[in-house]
């Protein structure tokens, strides 16, 4: 087997623009299930409306993309509204219920056929972030170190998805260790106790479920600018789970959190199938037991089989406390 191609694709796979994407996304979940407790099963519904604000409203309307990022935070926006409004002065179980309802019913709704001459359906959309590559300052060679290599266009999209990243992460610090802030964890710790000082519980929990929600859309965006493509059904359930996968890993209620957990999650994933694929092909594992098909399942099975000895000896994750994972659903 060759040790360098394993460990470079890992190290590929944990610095790239898909986990950027997904630290982002894990960002906006930590501001509402780490700092606020807010049970948001659907993050990947914000995800869905900032991609397709972007991709239908450059290639299906012709807009500048610009214009598209706009429509998509507005989007997000209009969402959390739409869930929290009926849902955050109940209890948390019917948050959770409607976000994760909320996700598949507008993944199902934007690869309807009604929706296809906006949507583009089953088929998605695809090249409408061409002005996000016009402006790459960085000249066309290949980048990188050691097996890791990167070309021009990977690196711009690289580049800005983890700037994107940084700056969230600076936000939320911000947010975090303010007034406002302390009222959220406040809230999540005791929700009746926030109420007896005179604070809005409600107020404060939509406030947080918009902003988290809006970092979510801005993953779904610069995902969908990184693959120049969109496709509803790239934006499953599953999606949210790895996402409180790489939370829970990295440690929920923590600044890096997120971000730790993003690289590790997409590290340790593409570590072990480029290590079951090597052992495939160097006859170390028999084709009978595993095979290269059945690769992608067997990845996921031990990623969660780690995953489960991480809650039993660690639930609060590498940089959590165990406070951090303690919900009030009342």
């Amino acid at each position: 087997m060759d040790w360098q191609i394993i460990l470079s694709d890992a190290i590929r796979s944990g610095i790239g623009p898909v986990a950027a994407v997904y630290a982002l996304a894990a960002i906006g979940l930590n501001l509402h299930f780490g700092y606020t407790g807010l049970l948001n099963f659907g993050q990947v519904a914000f995800m869905l409306v900032g991609a397709y604000g972007v991709a239908a409203s450059v290639a299906t309307y012709g807009l500048p993309l610009w214009v598209g990022v706009l429509i998509g935070l507005g989007s997000s926006i209009v969402l959390a509204l739409l869930l929290g409004l009926p849902t955050l002065r109940l209890r948390a179980e019917y948050l959770a219920i409607a976000t994760i309802a909320a996700g598949e019913i507008l993944r199902l709704f934007y690869r309807s056929s009604w929706a296809e001459p906006v949507t583009g359906g089953v088929f998605g959309l695809q090249q409408f972030a061409d002005e996000f590559y016009d402006v790459n300052p960085i000249p066309r060679d290949v980048y990188g170190f050691w097996l890791v290599r990167y070309t021009a266009l990977d690196l711009w999209a690289l580049t800005v998805a983890w700037a994107m990243v940084l700056l969230m992460t600076l936000l939320v610090a911000l947010l975090v260790h303010s007034p406002w802030g302390r009222v959220l964890r406040a809230i999540r710790e005791d929700e009746d106790a926030v109420r007896s000082l005179g604070k809005s519980v409600y107020a404060y929990k939509m406030q947080s479920l918009v902003i988290g929600g809006a970092i979510g859309s801005m993953a779904g965006m610069m995902l969908a600018i990184q693959n120049q493509s969109v496709n509803p059904d790239s934006y499953d359930p599953v999606v949210t789970f790895f996402l409180y996968t790489l939370l829970v890993l990295g440690g929920a209620g923590r600044v890096f959190g997120p971000i730790i957990g993003a690289i590790l999650f997409w590290a340790i994933l593409t570590f072990f199938d480029s290590l079951l694929r090597q052992a495939i092909e160097a006859g170390v594992i028999p084709a009978s037991v595993i095979g290269a098909p059945e690769v992608g399942a067997v990845r996921f099975a031990l990623v969660g089989l780690g995953l489960m000895l991480l809650m039993v000896f660690r639930p609060q994750g590498i940089l959590g406390s165990r406070r951090e994972m303690l919900v009030d659903v009342r």
